[in-house]
């Protein structure tokens, strides 16, 4: 069966076999697109290096002309706009600022000292009422029985009493004539006694029933505004009632309560014991409206060791109701005012590495920085101690681009505290803007940017309340300007040459 084969057919048999016909297309067809993709990243390669070449030389050809432009005295690019204020000469008060409550001096729960029915009520919820004004009736009859039970026991113990006295003067003159024994005679003095202290025991019971019935008859303690009724007539009462009738509450004088740290204690503390009245403001809870003015009566006697604050009050006249019970208000507290003090825009006030500073206004319309040291500030002004004097003008608007020795363009002021203060917080009125562009020729608004040699570096101090509108927004979030009607201007193309 198996069949015996030759060397050399077996060699013509397999020789054919390695030779397989799919390999020589698929090495055909994978050559070119190997080829295709070196050219490609050939032309890349080539296109970048000659826009990288490109790119070079406009750079060398454009710091030539800068460079002649500097030594030729032109300015790289214009002068900012900006707007000053002069520092001044004026007062600075110091002031506390807290959270107070109003706090009545006199509340009162009107409850029944005795047990019965309740008949009448006089008063109307919300009625102004005067000590000693009448408020309710309790049913008095009980009582009224139990004085006249008490008068009659009282008026039966003094007829005893009596009697036993004129015994006792007789047996006193028969004793004289020895006609009885001294015994007798000091029996009747002993019952003479015991007459006289049951009559005070009588009397005594007589002004408990007269209490008694007086109780019934309930009247204001107090002068105050009566609250809701907490109960209606017709109910019996009790005095171990929770509720009570009525709850009156003194209304003026009222005080505020609030708390303070304890580091101003002593500078409070200090004041009061000379003698000074400190005046305090009330202001509503948004903090805008004043309410009322009044004084700092007393502090408390501890400080309060889990907040470390010291609670204080003050005293105020309320004729009208203004305050009210338990209401919420904002506090303010003059301690002291300075006089005389520098005082600075607090848009002016920038902070930066070497602290605070302000950007000083040159007689040749450039700009020079100049280091401050602040004192108390309020919404307005800040107190400079040290670095500037009164007339010198500071920079309040458009320092975000300066740097010392920067030429400035200074465009008018506004007319009204009002405009300031909106610029204050950042925002720029559109009659503002359209003077400032058309100042710098493009008459639209711009979005500063800071420059690499170091404009704008300053940002508003700590201190500096209410803020301007050169404080620099964290990067990629500048604050849009604001037009005329309120809206946010589109920020315009940066000056050529600006902040390069």
């Amino acid at each position: 069966m198996n069949e015996a084969l030759k060397p050399d057919e077996v060699t013509e048999r397999a020789a054919p076999a390695p030779v397989a016909p799919t390999i020589e297309p698929a090495t055909v067809e994978t050559a070119p697109p190997r080829r295709r993709n070196w050219l490609l990243w050939i032309v890349i390669v080539a296109a970048l290096a000659a826009a990288a070449v490109y790119a070079w030389k406009r750079y060398e050809s454009a710091a030539p002309s800068a460079k002649s432009e500097e030594s030729s005295g032109r300015p790289a690019q214009p002068p900012q706009t900006v707007r000053v204020a002069p520092a001044v000469l004026g007062d600075m008060p110091l002031t506390i600022d807290a959270l107070g409550t109003v706090t009545p001096f006199e509340t009162v729960t009107i409850r029944t000292q005795i047990a019965g029915t309740l008949q009448s009520v006089a008063f109307t919820e919300g009625q102004t009422v005067k000590a000693g004004d009448f408020l309710a009736q309790i049913d008095p009859r009980p009582y009224e029985a139990a004085l006249a039970q008490a008068q009659g026991q009282l008026a039966k113990d003094q007829a005893l009493l009596g009697q036993a006295q004129g015994d006792l003067a007789r047996f006193q003159q028969l004793a004289k004539q020895d006609s009885i024994a001294m015994q007798q005679v000091a029996d009747q003095a002993a019952l003479v006694a015991q007459d006289k202290a049951a009559i005070a025991a009588d009397q005594a019971m007589v002004k408990t029933a007269e209490l008694n019935v007086a109780y019934t008859h309930i009247v204001s303690p107090v002068t105050g505004r009566v609250g809701l009724r907490l109960v209606d007539p017709g109910n019996y009462l009790q005095p171990s009632d929770a509720n009570g009738i009525v709850v009156i509450t003194q209304i003026d004088p009222i005080s505020v309560v609030f708390t303070t740290p304890e580091s101003n204690l002593p500078r409070i503390s200090a004041r009061l014991n000379s003698g000074v009245k400190l005046p305090v403001t009330v202001l509503d809870r948004d903090n805008v409206h004043a309410l009322t003015t009044g004084t700092l009566t007393t502090f408390d006697s501890q400080i309060d060791v889990t907040t470390g604050t010291i609670k204080m009050r003050s005293t105020f006249d309320n004729p009208n109701g203004v305050l009210f019970p338990n209401q919420f208000v904002n506090v303010r507290l003059l301690v002291d005012t300075m006089t005389g003090a520098t005082l600075a825009p607090n848009p002016a006030i920038q902070l930066g590495a070497s602290g605070n500073f302000v950007y000083l206004l040159n007689d040749n319309s450039t700009v020079s920085k100049r280091d401050v040291v602040i004192g108390p500030t309020d919404g307005k002004h800040t107190v400079i101690t040290s670095g500037l004097a009164a007339g010198d003008k500071v920079v309040i608007d458009g320092v975000d681009r300066l740097r010392d020795g920067a030429k400035v363009k200074v465009v008018g002021n506004p007319p009204t505290a009002g405009a300031q203060a909106t610029a204050g917080q950042g925002l720029e009125q559109g009659k503002e803007g359209s003077a400032a562009g058309s100042a710098n020729g493009d008459g639209q608004h711009h979005r500063h940017r800071r420059d690499q040699s170091g404009a704008g570096e300053g940002s508003p101090a700590p201190g500096a309340a209410g803020g301007s509108s050169n404080q620099p927004a964290p990067a990629g979030n500048q604050p849009a300007r604001v037009g005329p009607t309120g809206q946010s201007a589109p920020p315009a193309a940066a000056t050529p040459g600006a902040g390069q």
